[in-house]
């Protein structure tokens, strides 16, 4: 039986706003970041998708994300967490190394993840979720990196090139059926349209 994943990256936040890293640490949800979560949560009522389980990193900006959009009881797991940047934390992002590639290994040094750990927990992580039975419209909520290595893992090479970075409140429409997950679209709900479609 085929099964649909809703994968989120959280409302816009103070250190969004400021252009500082947040990987580890966390800030608030600003105006527009709720203005953002509201957005989805017309969208998905527009829809009428109605979830049966929720999850969301244990970070508090993505859990205020989720209860801005769903009323429904959900669990938050570290294995949702974004990227830790280590030692750059709080710093300004002009202060990162600029391409994806540059992040696979850079801020182990510095007391971070590697972009291989992030990919593999989330991965696992999501997996877990969906082979859970009776998990058919789920909705999980997480951060910009964290997504961006989960979805360079399922992305196929048709696709053309990964996005890099995706609008706060974006949603991944993710099918689930015979232990793999098949990307449909990615949708900015605050637009109300289509950003990737197959």
């Amino acid at each position: 039986m085929e099964s649909y994943l809703y994968l989120m990256r959280h409302g816009e936040t103070l250190f969004n706003k400021l252009k500082k890293v947040q990987g580890a640490c966390d800030s608030p949800l600003t105006e527009e970041g709720i203005h953002q979560a509201q957005a989805a949560r017309l969208y998905f009522k527009e829809k009428e998708i109605v979830f049966d389980h929720a999850y969301s990193s244990t970070q508090e900006r993505a859990s205020d994300t989720l209860e801005l959009i769903a009323d429904i009881p959900y669990i938050r797991l570290k294995g949702l967490k974004e990227m830790n940047f280590g030692q750059f934390e709080g710093e300004r992002v002009e202060l990162q190394p600029k391409g994806p590639e540059t992040f696979e290994y850079f801020y182990v040094p510095f007391g971070g993840d590697s972009a291989k750990e992030v990919q593999g927990r989330i991965y696992t992580t999501l997996q877990k979720i969906m082979c859970t039975s009776n998990h058919n419209n789920v909705l999980a909520v997480s951060h910009n990196g964290a997504c961006f290595y989960f979805i360079s893992k399922i992305w196929k090479s048709e696709y053309g090139a990964v996005p890099i970075h995706f609008p706060n409140c974006c949603i991944f429409v993710i099918s689930y059926k015979n232990n793999e997950f098949n990307l449909i679209e990615i949708i900015d709900p605050c637009i109300k349209r289509s950003i990737f479609k197959l």
